[in-house]
């Protein structure tokens, strides 16, 4: 009995002294976090630094968060939130310019408690876009509040945004201040130099560190490209394209499956980032919907003129940022002007396009052979089934028939006669 009993005392020994080992699955010592800030300042990588902050202050090791920030800038409203994320962190912060902070970057960069810069990194040029006296003046302001908050001097950061800024020695009037990481370290913003998290936490003599990097998940990676400016405009414009192969096509194809897809992409996007909610879609659809009303009602009226309203509104909210959808849609809408223009002028000599619209002449001189002639239908009447845009089906006699305007659009429900075969290609001309 005594013999159990004593195995019974060694066993919890060991299970004591083992005991710290198991007890937490974190790892010991102090923990410093690393938070990157890299590509586009957009409302995504907002989300992302909100929530990795929001896990590290739950953490009562960490001790150090290092904000690695390599951006040529982008929206000021969402480096305005990031900047209030950061500014209201207990925790000791460090902007580590990996390798450069342009634009919106130098809010961010401003923000930390101690500026880090990698050898060969640069920082400056935030001038707005567009740059009028109203933005420039409240980004300026925005920056100068900032700097001042953390003890830096406010003229040196503002004249990375504000040409009309002079400072004796540093930069004169007319230009934009962008510092190198020497001529940073040298004006005092920047306090040393180094090459990875490794260096920064040695030279702030953290011992015991462990670094532990908030990596941007797939869906935060995904969400940000999706919405940044160049990929959301370009979005916009394919699905508009998409929409006007699709005018000229016969029932739903190639044209539509693209533009559905665009916008899908697009409003992924802003779902994603968490600026588009469901009644975005709703008005959208909406749009949509309105716009296959119009697709089989004669003319063009209400319906369509609605639809196309609604498009452009849900793509406005989708945005979340007026300034931002309307040059979206304004590029849009001049490349896909562009567009048609050619698709009416060369579209006739292109194979691909005659293979969606029909344009070419497939003659038997050509070498086309149609697997029915339909030769001896020309002079006879049909009604228009299908709005032709300019194809679409009628009705002659008992059969329905493929044809394509000489005109443009036709209404459904119009009288046309076919006045051209060539192979299997129908033309028709409006005599009502």
């Amino acid at each position: 009995m005594k013999r159990i009993r004593y195995i019974a005392y060694i066993i919890f020994i060991l299970l004591g002294a083992l005991t710290p080992y198991f007890s937490s699955g974190q790892p010991t010592g102090t923990n410093v976090y690393v938070i990157p800030i890299h590509g586009e300042i957009n409302p995504a990588i907002t989300g992302h630094v909100s929530k990795a902050i929001s896990e590290i202050n739950r953490d009562q090791n960490a001790a150090l968060i290092i904000l690695d920030i390599d951006t040529y800038g982008g929206r000021i409203d969402a480096a305005e939130e990031i900047s209030k994320e950061i500014l209201g962190i207990s925790i000791p912060t460090v902007s580590f310019v990996n390798t450069k902070a342009e634009s919106a970057g130098v809010l961010l960069t401003i923000s930390g408690d101690t500026i880090v810069m990698a050898p060969a990194g640069t920082i400056g040029s935030a001038e707005t876009i567009p740059n009028t006296e109203k933005v420039l003046s409240m980004w300026t302001s925005l920056l100068r509040g900032v700097a001042e908050e953390k003890d830096r001097d406010p003229n040196l950061i503002a004249s990375m945004a504000d040409r009309s800024i002079s400072i004796p020695g540093v930069i004169e009037e007319g230009r934009l201040l962008n510092l190198t990481t020497q001529e940073a370290i040298n004006l005092g913003l920047a306090e040393f130099s180094a090459k990875d998290y490794f260096s920064i936490v040695e030279e702030l003599e953290i011992g015991n560190a462990n670094i532990i990097v908030k990596d941007v998940n797939f869906t935060v990676r995904l969400a940000q490209a999706l919405s940044s400016s160049y990929v959301a405009s370009m979005l916009i414009t394919i699905g508009f394209i998409g929409f006007i192969i699709e005018i000229f096509t016969a029932g739903f194809g190639l044209g539509g499956t693209i533009s559905l897809i665009a916008f899908a992409l697009y409003f992924a996007g802003g779902i994603l980032a968490g600026n588009t909610g469901a009644g975005v879609l709703i008005i959208f659809l909406a749009g949509i919907l309105l716009l296959l009303i119009e697709a089989v009602v004669p003319g063009f009226g209400v319906p369509g003129i609605g639809g196309i309203i609604s498009i452009i509104i849900s793509i406005v909210m989708a945005a979340n940022d007026a300034r931002s959808a309307t040059i979206y849609i304004f590029v849009a809408l001049v490349l896909s002007i562009i567009f048609l223009i050619l698709l009416l002028k060369y579209g006739s000599r292109s194979k691909f396009f005659d293979k969606i619209i029909l344009m070419e002449n497939l003659t038997k001189e050509k070498g086309y052979q149609a697997n029915k002639e339909y030769g001896h239908l020309i002079g006879k009447e049909g009604v228009v089934l299908t709005l032709l845009r300019p194809s679409g089906t009628i009705e002659v006699g008992d059969e329905i028939l493929d044809v394509v305007s000489d005109v443009g659009f036709v209404e459904k429900g119009s009288t046309v006669k076919i006045v051209k075969v060539e192979g299997r290609k129908i033309i028709v001309k409006k005599i009502n």
